[in-house]
Order: C-alpha cells, then structure tokens, then sequence
C-alpha cells in the first residue's frame, strides 16, 4: 500500500459520497458516514437492524469498492458477510474489521 492509496482511502469525502445509514428502503435513520474514520465510529452507534440491512444488500462492500476504492476492505466486508452474523454479533464483526483497517491505513501513511 502507497501513502498515496492509504490517503486516498482515508480522505473526507463529499455529502454526495458519504455513507448514508437505514433500516429499510427509504427509512433514513439520521446517520451518516463522509469517511472511513467516521464510518468506524457509526458501526459503533447505529441499530444493529441497519448493519444487517446494509451487510445482506451488499451496501458496505459497494462503498468500500466504488467510493473508497479499497479491494483490501471490499474483500474483508465480504468475509464478514459469508459468516452471516446477526445483531451485536455482526456489529462487533463489524466493529474489529473496520478498525483493523483503519490502524493499517494510519500506519502506512
């Protein structure tokens, strides 16, 4: 991984681009996410019921793909997925993998 990458993956992004959380179709729970960092923290704070929305829609593994344009958490979200955890299960899978990759992207700038 380049600084370059790591600071790519790690900007601030634009409202337009940011995570935007629910817990259904068109129901909007008030949480958003416009970085990675800021992402860890919201898996912390959401309704396990919109981790679960996300997760089995593949919403996470498209943001990490298309807008943060990280393979290395695309592939690990995926990961995540295939153990098909539910409530504070996932959020704690969640939680370690996303923070994991966050300390790795901080460390190689």
């Amino acid at each position: 991984m380049t600084p370059s990458s790591s600071t790519r993956i790690l900007r601030e992004l634009s409202r337009k681009n940011a995570f935007y959380f629910f817990s259904s179709v068109g129901n909007y729970t008030g949480h958003r996410a416009m970085s990675l960092e800021e992402f860890a923290t919201k898996i912390r704070e959401v309704e396990t019921a919109s981790l679960e929305f996300h997760l089995y829609r593949g919403d996470f593994e498209k943001w990490a793909d298309e807008v943060l344009e990280d393979p290395e958490l695309t592939r690990r979200i995926s990961a995540v997925k295939l153990l098909e955890p539910t409530g504070n299960a996932l959020r704690d899978q969640m939680d370690f993998t996303i923070s994991k990759r966050l300390v790795e992207l901080k460390s190689s700038q």
